[in-house]
């Protein structure tokens, strides 16, 4: 006769490994972005996690005796895969930075569109071309083969039977936000320099030469030379970008 006992317990640990893996696929980039169907990443999710099941479910723990005890590793697993891939989406957010701060620099803040990468939100047109380029890179360099294996590496650091570590992931956040503000202004400082040379060099003018309409003049050259500068430091800037993020990568791996 043939038992069927071990279904709850397959059951159970599949719903286990589903829970941090479909948590994290929400927030991580590249693979979690909104504009990707919902049915697309439900379905990676559900693979990913039945690749995942032979390897990883050794080490979760045996069936709960309660519904409150499945719960409650239920909501330990939402809670990492959460904390995760907030991290990871805070990397990348220093294209927003970094938008922002070129666009202030170079005469384009009033150009402004929806960012599909960060929510949909209204930001500067530079901020959304960078993270939408950032992301065409994530998958031209396979770093997205990295955070599939981020998240394998995730059991190996963080536990199902572990108790929440709430500190610890409050000051990787901060870190993390820190992080991507430093990467912004990295990638942006070449136009932070000339913002303020430009400006200076125009004040200079301005005094020297009072008849001269520095405004009309200025507009059209700081445009022009931002575009310029654009085009020259674009792949630097890139590659700081995603030097930053495969770093991030390697602390969630737990091998930096």
């Amino acid at each position: 006769m043939i038992s069927l006992d071990w279904l709850p317990a397959t059951a159970f640990f599949f719903l286990l490994i589903f829970a941090r893996v479909g948590s994290i696929l929400m927030l991580v980039p590249a693979l979690g972005e909104s504009v990707i169907p919902a049915r697309m990443r439900l379905t990676l999710a559900l693979m990913l996690s039945l690749v995942l099941y032979p390897i990883v479910s050794p080490e979760l723990p045996p069936l709960p005796d309660t519904v409150w005890g499945m719960i409650a590793f239920l909501l330990h697993e939402i809670a990492i895969g959460l904390v995760i891939g907030t991290i990871a989406r805070l990397a990348v957010s220093g294209t927003q930075v970094a938008g922002s701060i070129i666009a202030s620099t170079s005469g384009l803040s009033v150009a402004v569109a929806a960012d599909p990468v960060n929510g949909g939100v209204q930001g500067a047109l530079i901020g959304a071309f960078l993270s939408m380029l950032g992301v065409a890179l994530i998958f031209a360099t396979d770093l997205h083969h990295v955070s599939i294996s981020a998240i394998h590496d995730s059991y190996m650091i963080f536990r199902v039977t572990d108790p929440l570590m709430f500190g610890d992931a409050a000051n990787t956040i901060v870190e993390s936000v820190a992080g991507a503000f430093v990467i912004g202004v990295q990638m942006s400082a070449p136009f932070i320099v000339f913002g303020l040379v430009f400006n200076l060099g125009m004040g200079i003018l301005s005094r020297l030469m009072p008849q001269l309409q520095v405004f009309f003049l200025a507009m059209p050259a700081t445009v022009g030379v931002g575009l310029i500068l654009m085009a020259l430091l674009l792949s630097m800037m890139m590659g700081l970008y995603l030097m930053h993020y495969e770093g991030v990568l390697a602390v969630l791996r737990g091998v930096a």
